[in-house]
C-alpha cells in the first residue's frame, strides 16, 4: 500500500490575520462568496470587508444557515453560481468550514478556511460531514484535496469560552495514540494510505505540545488573551492535529466516541471531550503503562476534560449504556478496527468499565 500524507495548501496563524484575509484570498479568486453564520458576522464582517477592499477582490457575503445538510450547500451554491463568484471563504465553526468545503468542491472552485473556535481538528482536513436539515448525521463527503488556505485568529480563537479550547485539546490528544496504533497495525488512514514517517512525527509534537502548553494555554484563555502557549495549543489543536488524525489514521478512541453517542446523557458534551475519555478506552484496551494512563489524566484533570462516565452524565443505567455504547464503536467500518488486535464488543465494555474505574481512582488519589 502507498504511504500518503496530505495538508492544506497553506496553513497561516496570528493574532488579528482575519484582517488579512483578502491578501490571503485573492490569489484563488476575482469574486468570492464568504460564508458565515450571523454570530460570527458580528465579530468579523468589519475587517473582513476592508481586508476584502484594501486587496481589490470582489466579494458577496452569505449568512450560513446552522446545519451542513444537502439543501443549504445547494442553495449556497445557487447563491454562488448567480452571484458569479469563483471561490469561497468560510468563517466560523466546524459546520460553517465543512459547509463551505462541500460549496467549494462541487462547484470546482478553492477554498479558503478561516476558522473562529480550535475545538476540532476539522479546519485542515478533506472532510465534510453532512447532516440532515435537522441536524442528524447523513454521511461523510470524502474531498479529493484539503483547504488552499487555512487561516487562523488567535485573538478571536483566545476570546472564544476556555471549554471550547479545552474540547480541542481533548480531539488532539487521541491524534498520537491513535495513529500510533495504525502505524502499528499497517491500518488505511483517512488520506487512503499508510502513514508516513512525518505523519507520526507530527501527531508526537502534537502530543508533547499538549502536556508542555496546555495547562498554561487554558490559564491565559480564561482571560482572553493570547500568549505564546495559546498560540502553540492552537496550532496543536488545528494543524498538528489535523495532518496527524488525517494522515496518521484513527482508531479505538474516536469510536468509543462515536459510541457515546447512542447515549443521551452525553449529547451535550463536546465531541473533544468524549474523546477524551475515548483515549483513556483505548489506552485500558492496549494495556498501557501505568505511567501512560497517569498522564493522560493529569492532562485532562488540568484542562477541565472527563476521565470518568459521572464527569459525562452517564451516572445510572451504566452497564446497559455501555454494553450499547461497545456495540456501537465496535460496528462494521469503525476505526477501532484499525486498533493492532481484534477488539470486540465485550472487551471495549471491559475497557470502558476499567477506564472509568481508573479515572475516579486517579481523582481520588490526587485530590488534595
Amino acid at each position: 500500500m502507498d504511504k500518503i500524507i496530505q495538508s492544506p495548501g497553506k496553513y497561516v496563524q496570528g493574532a488579528g490575520v482575519i484582517s488579512r484575509v483578502g491578501q490571503y484570498a485573492a490569489p484563488f479568486a476575482k469574486k468570492l462568496l464568504v460564508i458565515s453564520d450571523a454570530f460570527v458576522l458580528g465579530l468579523i464582517e468589519g475587517k473582513v470587508t476592508a481586508s476584502f477592499k484594501e486587496s481589490a477582490t470582489d466579494f458577496v457575503i452569505e449568512k450560513f444557515k446552522g446545519e451542513c445538510s444537502r439543501n443549504e450547500v445547494n442553495r449556497l451554491i445557487t447563491i454562488l453560481q448567480n452571484e458569479n463568484c469563483d471561490g469561497v471563504v468560510g468563517v466560523g465553526g466546524g459546520k460553517t468550514l465543512d459547509t463551505a468545503k462541500a460549496v467549494a468542491y462541487y462547484a470546482k472552485v478553492p477554498v479558503v478556511i478561516a476558522p473562529t473556535i480550535a475545538s476540532t481538528d476539522a479546519p485542515c482536513s478533506a472532510l465534510s460531514v453532512i447532516y440532515t436539515d435537522t441536524g442528524e448525521f447523513e454521511s461523510y463527503l470524502i474531498l479529493p484535496c484539503n483547504p488552499n488556505v487555512v487561516l487562523v485568529d488567535t485573538e478571536i480563537v483566545a476570546g472564544a469560552p476556555a471549554r471550547l479550547l479545552a474540547a480541542g485539546i481533548g480531539d488532539a490528544m487521541a491524534t498520537y495514540f491513535e495513529a500510533r496504533a495504525c502505524y502499528q497495525s499497517r491500518a488505511t488512514t483517512m488520506a487512503g494510505g499508510e502513514s508516513t514517517e512525518a505523519a507520526m512525527s507530527l501527531a508526537r509534537l502534537c502530543f508533547d505540545t499538549l502536556l508542555a502548553e496546555g495547562h498554561k494555554a487554558m490559564l491565559a484563555v480564561q482571560k482572553k488573551v493570547v500568549t505564546e502557549a495559546v498560540e502553540r495549543i492552537i496550532e496543536a489543536n488545528t494543524y498538528l492535529s489535523g495532518v496527524g488524525f488525517e494522515s496518521g489514521g484513527l482508531a479505538a478512541a474516536h469510536a468509543v466516541h462515536n459510541g457515546l453517542t447512542v447515549i443521551p446523557d452525553a449529547h451535550h458534551f463536546y465531541h473533544g471531550e468524549k474523546v477524551a475519555f475515548g483515549t483513556l478506552v483505548q489506552l485500558i484496551l492496549e494495556n498501557a503503562p501505568k505511567a501512560e494512563l497517569d498522564t493522560v489524566c493529569a492532562l485532562c484533570t488540568r484542562v477541565g476534560l472527563p476521565i470518568t462516565l459521572a464527569q459525562l452524565d452517564i451516572k445510572e443505567g451504566i452497564e446497559e449504556k455501555m454494553r450499547a455504547a461497545a456495540e456501537a464503536a465496535c460496528a462494521e467500518g469503525e476505526t477501532i478496527h484499525s486498533m493492532p488486535f481484534k477488539v470486540t464488543a465485550t472487551k471495549v465494555y471491559a475497557a470502558m468499565i476499567a477506564a472509568d474505574q481508573y479515572g475516579q481512582d486517579y481523582i481520588k488519589q490526587n485530590t488534595k
